[in-house]
């Protein structure tokens, strides 16, 4: 494939990288992935090819022939040619991150880069970011796709938790925790609940549940539109047995 001053549709680069695994040339280690049936791995990359000039050169940022600049950021650890997007690379991480750094910390336990208001201000799990994200069940540590940190702690892409919201859903697809915050809408299901009498056989039935963001059993008053918790509120609930009617 190619190099051309723009690169490839992942980066912005102006040389060819030398898969180690198979000595064939490719503007990146995506590109490669896309169109062999193996990976690349991107720190045992050791030559490069200049774009302009077609030089096989050892992996630098400018070529030695013709001083074309390969990358306005060049990793020699991750050997990523990139425009500038303020990157770093996270020793802990192992891999480059989008900065800029002073944005950002590490989270030992998450085992993660996160944005600083997280800090103090996140649930951790360890290494959260070794898990595939539970809706395209594709990498996360390494992906170019931003992370979402949801309020329980775990990690989908950014654009999967767009997605999913979308759709509807609202609970985090590995815990059933809320995704976000609910309080507006759980105001909402009371005033339509409030406005939705059930009919008069069941009006008195009771339900045991299990709440899925605080974990509470409790019984509560039994209805098609949901069952609020009556520890958190919360209508992200799940019923456990079946409906007690009322002794008479």
């Amino acid at each position: 494939m190619a190099a051309t001053p723009d690169g490839c549709v992942h980066y912005v680069r102006s040389c060819l990288l030398k898969a180690p695994c198979c000595g064939k040339f490719y503007v990146c280690r995506l590109c490669h992935d896309g169109e062999e049936n193996h990976q690349m791995d991107r720190f045992k990359v050791r030559e490069v090819k200049c774009g302009a000039c077609n030089t096989i050169q050892e992996a630098q940022q400018t070529c030695k022939e013709c001083a074309v600049k390969f990358g306005e950021y060049y990793c020699d650890i991750c050997h990523l040619f990139d425009k500038d997007k303020k990157q770093y690379h996270c020793q802990p991480c192992g891999i480059c991150r989008i900065g800029p750094k002073e944005k950002y910390f590490h989270c030992t336990k998450c085992n993660l880069c996160l944005a600083t208001d997280l800090k103090d201000n996140h649930k951790c799990v360890e290494n959260v970011s070794r898990q595939n994200c539970p809706v395209c069940m594709e990498d996360i540590h390494t992906s170019r796709i931003g992370a979402h940190v949801l309020p329980c702690g775990h990690l989908l892409h950014k654009t999967c938790f767009e997605d999913m919201c979308i759709t509807g859903a609202y609970r985090c697809p590995l815990c059933m925790h809320s995704a976000f915050n609910m309080k507006e809408f759980w105001e909402e299901r009371d005033k339509e609940i409030a406005q939705s009498p059930m009919p008069t056989e069941y009006r008195d039935t009771t339900v045991k549940i299990i709440c899925n963001d605080c974990q509470a059993h409790c019984t509560v008053s039994f209805h098609v539109l949901g069952m609020k918790c009556s520890s958190c509120g919360s209508y992200n609930t799940a019923q456990d047995g079946g409906l007690i009617d009322k002794e008479i």
